[in-house]
């Protein structure tokens, strides 16, 4: 029951995932807001842990702008990379700036 629970949970996720445009960001946090679960962002972690690889794991980060310590497919350089690639800049410490990238996932 509760693996079927988590399936049904991460296909959610999944869906909101591929929506967000390149250039763009969201948190944790805030995809488990959105899909009415606000105390759920570590579930939206092992979703994007498992996630696959057509998904764009990639936009999914910390509430702080942060990568994860170690990246959730592929290692945290990559997805730097990656969003370089589409257009988000970091600053001098490594963060994003939430403000300027950040996705409003209310759709």
């Amino acid at each position: 029951m509760i693996q079927k629970k988590s399936n049904f949970f991460f296909q959610r996720v999944y869906e909101v995932v591929k929506r967000i445009p390149k250039g763009k960001v969201v948190t944790y946090g805030q995809i488990a807001a959105f899909l009415g679960s606000p105390r759920s962002a570590r579930m939206v972690g092992w979703a994007m842990h498992g996630a696959p690889s057509w998904i764009p794991w990639h936009r999914v980060v910390m509430k702080t702008g942060k990568l994860p310590i170690e990246g959730v497919n592929l290692d945290c350089t990559d997805q730097r990379e990656i969003l370089s690639k589409e257009g988000i800049s970091f600053r001098t410490d490594g963060t994003i700036n939430m403000v300027e990238y950040v996705w409003d996932i209310e759709l």
